[in-house]
């Protein structure tokens, strides 16, 4: 029980004192870094992922305008899904800034492996014969990290600020304070 108190009261001092000692170990510091920066990104990405579903979805502007095709039309029918959803992106989701396009943007990949998967189902495409998700997440993060290093005014810029933040953020820090709990004011 002494030692956990000794620990506790002096985190900061034993911190500092490992950093220090691993300084050498710079790359494997930056990648436990940076797994702490994957985990404080993802909690801030997901929660307002949440909240649009809710919104769209949960008695919204979705809803009301199925319902009032379903009203008009007598009948429920499967044009009704695209048309309400066409006007709420239009009219929720068709003003070009950051939120937006970072919404349409994850909702675009979505839907363009679906239409993958609904064509390889009605036999527009052959059905795949080996795995090949493997190949095309190595191909979306070869391709994003290279145009990252290297074009980087190329990617949007809410893209650019979530990869500076996993990949250069996680490369600095001055103790253990901003090794774990916030990043440094240098990491810009």
């Amino acid at each position: 029980m002494e030692k956990a108190l000794f620990v506790i009261q002096n985190w900061e001092l034993i911190g500092n004192y490992l950093l220090a000692k691993y300084k050498d170990h710079h790359w494997l510091l930056a990648t436990l870094k940076g797994l702490r920066n994957g985990i404080v990104y993802g909690c801030k990405v997901r929660l307002p992922h949440a909240l649009v579903m809710v919104f769209l979805f949960q008695e919204g502007t979705y809803k009301l305008c199925t319902g009032f095709l379903e009203q008009f039309s007598g009948k429920k029918s499967g044009w009704h899904s695209f048309v309400s959803a066409f006007v709420m992106g239009y009219y929720v989701f068709g003003e070009n800034n950051a939120v937006n396009m970072q919404i349409n943007l994850y909702l675009l990949s979505r839907v363009a492996v679906g239409l993958a998967k609904l064509a390889a189902q009605k036999e527009v495409i052959q059905q795949p014969q080996r795995p090949i998700f493997p190949w095309f997440a190595a191909t979306v993060w070869g391709l994003v990290l290279w145009l990252f290093e290297h074009h980087k005014d190329t990617l949007q810029m809410s893209l650019q600020k979530s990869m500076t933040y996993l990949y250069h953020e996680s490369e600095i820090w001055t103790g253990i304070r901003d090794f774990l709990l916030r990043n440094s004011d240098r990491a810009i």
